[in-house]
């Protein structure tokens, strides 16, 4: 019945392919926008503001302190996916969209004009603690809009493919925010401290205004117009899918555990460990992690491919299984402390395994919710899923390299939980047919 209403909502077939085209393309742009401004405050926490945020306490203490700021981004997340679901599943993905946006932007422009703790001493970090609130407001609202959009109006059969756009906005967003820190870091330290690390912030408002631009050309998806046009729409989405789809949205949270974790392991924390472990070059680190990022970005559509003929279940857990797998490996390969062992490892995690969990989530996740619910569901179980798996996570990775610094046990074993809770879910999640094949748009859930 849906499918039928929804098809009726399209142009042409040529006119709704190059729209499909268009929206999965301009959702990518505008993460990659998003993610660097997120992005830029990890390599900055990691290098620049336990220094000049938190300088009263010792150096490791000083990046757990910016690393928790850098969680109280993710905590307020879910807070912005419940605001922006609520109105993208009652007025439409496009605007929410362009309001996560412009938020976002704003408050990493700020960030750049932020006083140190030497000139206004405690306002100082309390306002860095604002600021990085409201990005997670905004970011909290992005990734359900933009993954709506590439999905919602992706042909038949290559919704990963259309999907894994919006995730190649991460690893773009991580590639920039890491090599504009690398280019800055290059700087005398002096300068480096003093100006040089707001540079990378200044330069959001620049990326915010093309992402404007280019989002305010798209159409609304032909999902939502379905659901308005059939008188479809829920009061409280919210209220609704946590009552209907608790399961669901349990299993999307559980999914987002692996990626996540082993995401912010191999960039964010990656950056502390292999400074202050490995002992190897600031620059060097860095330049990994932008290539490695680089990597991931071209290889995440052939993820989201791969998931299109595979199937979600069996793409999502031979990622998630290959992490587990090569965890240890990975450890005993790099404490040699040798560049080259370390450059390679961290591309093949990062350009080859990651992109396989990372970028079907988008499809996996849209794929347990019907249209009118989507994006309120779709936000709580990526955004809680991001807080539990990801936004904790170097914080809790530098807490167990502080009890122990000689030995990776602790490391492993956290890796290894997240991936055995992101295959339980994945497998119970995948055990019926995926709801966007049978969408109820008539029969609003009461």
């Amino acid at each position: 019945m849906a499918e039928q209403e929804v098809d009726a909502l399209r142009p042409t077939r040529t006119r709704a392919a190059t729209a499909a085209a268009r929206s999965a393309v301009v959702s990518g742009i505008g993460t990659s926008i998003e993610w660097y401004d997120f992005y830029l405050y990890g390599t900055a926490g990691a290098l620049v503001f336990n220094k000049l945020f938190f300088p009263e306490i010792n150096p490791l203490a000083g990046v757990l302190a910016s690393f928790g700021v850098f969680a109280a981004g993710f905590v307020t997340r879910p807070l912005g996916g419940i605001i922006f679901g609520h109105f993208g599943d009652r007025i439409g993905r496009k605007r929410m969209l362009i309001v996560s946006m412009l938020i976002m932007g704003l408050a990493t422009f700020c960030v750049g004009l932020l006083p140190t703790y030497a000139e206004v001493g405690i306002a100082a970090p309390v306002l860095l603690v604002i600021l990085r609130v409201i990005q997670g407001l905004a970011v909290g609202g992005e990734w359900s809009g933009a993954a709506l959009l590439a999905i919602e109006t992706a042909p038949a059969g290559r919704r990963g493919l259309y999907g894994s756009f919006p995730q190649m906005g991460v690893p773009f967003g991580n590639f920039a925010s890491t090599l504009v820190f690398s280019a800055v870091a290059s700087l005398p330290r002096e300068q480096f401290l003093s100006w040089g690390w707001r540079i990378p912030f200044l330069l959001s408002i620049v990326l915010v205004a093309v992402g404007m631009f280019v989002r305010l050309r798209l159409a609304e998806t032909p999902h939502f117009q379905a659901v308005r046009s059939t008188g479809a729409l829920v009061r409280i989405p919210t209220a609704t899918a946590v009552r209907h789809f608790p399961l669901s949205i349990v299993f999307a949270v559980g999914a987002c555990f692996a990626p996540f974790i082993f995401s912010y392991f191999l960039t964010t924390f990656g950056i502390t460990y292999g400074t202050s472990v490995v002992h190897l070059s600031q620059h060097f680190v860095l330049n990994t992690v932008a290539i490695s990022s680089a990597v991931e970005f071209i290889t995440m559509p052939f993820a989201g491919a791969l998931s299109d003929r595979w199937g979600r279940r069996r793409t999502y857990l031979t990622g998630t299984i290959a992490t587990a797998v090569v965890i240890i490996p990975f450890f005993l390969a790099v404490g040699g402390g040798n560049s080259a062992v370390w450059f390679i490892a961290v591309l093949f995690c990062t350009g080859f395994i990651h992109p396989l969990m990372y970028a079907t989530l988008a499809a996996f996740s849209v794929e347990l919710f019907p249209a009118n619910i989507r994006y309120s569901a779709t936000a709580l179980g990526y955004q809680f899923g991001g807080l539990l798996g990801g936004g904790f996570a170097p914080l809790i990775l530098t807490s167990l390299l502080a009890v122990n610094t000689h030995s990776f046990a602790l490391l492993a074993a956290y890796i290894f939980f997240g991936c055995a809770v992101t295959i339980s879910c994945v497998v119970f999640a995948t055990r019926r047919k995926p709801l966007i094949e049978n969408l109820t748009i008539k029969e609003k859930i009461a």
